[in-house]
């Protein structure tokens, strides 16, 4: 299959190479496609490196799939481009996700509403997809009534910019290093957590918060679950971490709850306190499933739980989501 990656040269889209390549999909031929400014550079594919080209270029070479991993702007301009020359487009962008024409997708979860007619599919948010994954299971058998979450997100989900800062304070904090480093937040992020994901809105959430709210409603299908959440931002690498504190329409077995959990797919559970044992973003690294633990009874009210999620957040955050989607379309004969 052909195969287009946009924004090829970005944290994500490397990403996104990586996880092609490691999955065996099957890429028949490789588009990368980046800005103006990155065209005729190379990037390296299963040992191979390949130039990058322009937007046009990369329509007129009719791959049946393009993954966008390069903006907003970027894909509200250029998906529907591709979408027009008969090209899916699965995008990473937060631009489609909110537009009730367009499904947006954890294959775990919902691929099942996938036509051939859809070529613009919308990839979910980094830390509202390792949430759903693990609450799928529980909503299926218990009704889930509301969720309160709080965040605790890795630099990486900011971008490269975010990642040299944080390398940057490290190196004069420990080292006592002279050397400049880019800032891609206000304050420092070095021995430090920043409550604030994305910009400010009216009702004084962000929009990384709102997106947690709106999107897990539409992905679960459920519109009555009520949802509110706290996103921040802390010094590691690796993956994003949540403390999720679930309330059910009816009562639940603890025991049967881990076991539903243990047997969902892309679920694995690690949870032993005697052992000191729960996920970690470094366990979390370069891995695609979604890790949960800490589970255990909110004693404070009836029907609730208090669990633990932790996922890297450029793999099934990001760039392994985006393949799944694409495996399974192929699966089904729609692209």
């Amino acid at each position: 299959m052909k195969v287009a990656v946009v924004g090829a040269t970005g944290l994500v889209g490397t990403k996104m190479l990586q996880v092609l390549a490691e999955r065996n999909f099957p890429v028949t031929e490789l588009i990368p496609v980046a800005s103006e400014r990155s065209v005729g550079k190379e990037v390296s594919f299963k040992g191979k490196n390949y130039k990058v080209v322009s937007m046009t270029d990369a329509i007129a070479a009719k791959p049946a799939v393009a993954i966008f991993s390069a903006g907003g702007g970027t894909s509200l301009e250029w998906a529907p481009k591709f979408a027009e020359a008969g090209i899916t487009v699965i995008d990473n962008s937060s631009a489609w996700r909110m537009d009730p024409t367009k499904p947006l997708v954890v294959p775990e979860i919902n691929a099942d509403i996938l036509t051939a007619a859809d070529k613009i599919i919308a990839n979910p948010n980094c830390s509202t997809i390792q949430m759903v994954v693990a609450l799928n299971p529980l909503h299926k058998k218990y009704g889930i009534k509301r969720i309160v979450v709080s965040t605790y997100q890795s630099v990486t989900g900011t971008g490269v910019k975010a990642v040299e800062q944080l390398h940057g304070e490290r190196a004069k904090q420990v080292k006592g290093s002279t050397d400049e480093y880019p800032m891609a937040y206000k304050y420092p992020i070095d021995l430090n957590v920043i409550p604030q994901i994305d910009v400010f809105l009216e009702n004084g959430y962000t929009k990384e918060e709102m997106k947690m709210v709106n999107e897990t409603q539409k992905i679960m299908r459920d519109y009555t679950i009520r949802v509110t959440s706290t996103t921040v931002r802390i010094p590691v690498m690796g993956g994003h971490s949540e403390a999720v504190n679930v309330e059910f329409e009816k009562d639940f077995d603890l025991a049967e709850l881990r076991s539903l959990l243990a047997m969902a797919p892309g679920v694995i559970v690690v949870d032993d306190p005697s052992a000191q044992q729960y996920p970690m973003p470094m366990d979390a690294h370069e891995k695609d499933e979604v890790f949960v633990g800490r589970i255990r009874r909110d004693e404070s009210q009836p029907n609730t739980l208090n669990m633990w999620v932790v996922s890297d957040n450029l793999r099934k955050g990001a760039a392994t989501n985006a393949v799944q989607i694409a495996e399974y379309l192929m699966g089904k004969g729609l692209v």
